[in-house]
């Protein structure tokens, strides 16, 4: 892999979808709790990060991505019934976590994890909405490069640590992380 074009980015910016011809905020990541990441990892949209990493800090900015750059359009496929007994925990199904509305974390046949919202709790099956939530919308992003510099070495290997499901993705040791340790200190 080359690292030599992994730009450490940090944006804050308003997140717009349109319904009905109004701009509806949906997200917002502020300058006191920013957006993160490392370009060239695959860990936010390619459109996304390729209207973001030639931009300097201080840059100001607002772009459209289209659904289908974004998260592919509305599927019906992907809403389906799914056995209630999946849902049990100890013999009893999971009435505090599954009810319409609830995003609930999934993971499918291969291993892969994915978000699913709950749509109806029926007698006998739960009706699932596997889309992405902003499936089939365009997203309107707005906002101001916070920071933009070349990422070091630690830091890339720390966001690989936990894209893997290792440590806890900051550069320092498991122990460190189990201490508390990461806290703050490894940006």
């Amino acid at each position: 892999m080359d690292t030599t074009s992994n730009k450490n980015i940090t944006v804050s910016y308003e997140l717009y979808v349109t319904e009905d011809g109004e701009r509806e905020l949906v997200e917002k990541a502020t300058k006191e709790q920013p957006f993160q990441f490392i370009s060239g990892l695959g860990t936010t949209l390619d459109a996304f990060e390729n209207e973001l990493k030639d931009l300097n800090t201080g840059d100001k900015f607002e772009f459209t991505i289209p659904s289908d750059q974004a998260y592919g359009e509305y599927s019906e496929e992907h809403v389906v019934d799914l056995p209630k007994n999946i849902f049990e925990v100890d013999g009893k199904f999971d009435t505090d976590q599954i009810y319409p509305g609830n995003v609930v974390p999934m993971m499918t046949a291969d291993g892969g994890r994915i978000n699913g919202t709950v749509e109806e709790v029926k007698d006998d099956v739960v009706v699932m909405d596997l889309n992405h939530p902003l499936a089939g919308d365009d997203l309107t992003f707005i906002g101001e490069v916070l920071e933009s510099r070349p990422a070091t070495n630690d830091e890339i290997q720390g966001m690989l640590n936990m894209m893997s499901g290792e440590g806890c993705g900051c550069g320092c040791d498991d122990k460190d992380c189990e201490e508390g340790g990461c806290g703050g200190g490894c940006h």
